[in-house]
């Protein structure tokens, strides 16, 4: 069985305060990956948010949890499910892979010397 992890491996913040609220996370760079103790494959990529409106629920940066960030990358279009899907299906073939390279049938191969 295929464990799944996700991951944020980084984010970029504004420099300058926005409407207020400093340290405005304007993107985070996140991984999904998939590992069933022998095989890993991970797929990841980049979410831009929206500077947050006056007046809205803003959490500051010392206060975010990965699983906050996460929550938004996947209300911002990233396809927590195809990921998973993704991952699952790549570690399932680096196991049972669908080809396989065999000795040439004309060329013989020495056994035992």
């Amino acid at each position: 069985m295929t464990k799944i992890t996700w991951t944020i491996d980084s984010m970029s913040t504004s420099t300058q305060v926005i409407d207020g609220y400093s340290e405005v996370v304007l993107n985070a760079q996140w991984r999904c990956t998939g590992d069933d103790g022998v095989y890993f494959s991970d797929v990841y990529g980049t979410c831009s948010f929206s500077i947050p409106a006056s007046g809205s629920s803003f959490t500051p940066y010392a206060d975010l949890t990965q699983n906050q960030i996460l929550e938004w990358c996947w209300a911002n279009g990233v396809d927590k499910n195809s990921s998973e899907v993704s991952v699952t299906e790549s570690v399932a073939l680096k196991a049972n892979p669908p080809t396989a390279q065999l000795n040439l049938p004309w060329v013989q191969t020495q056994m035992g010397t």
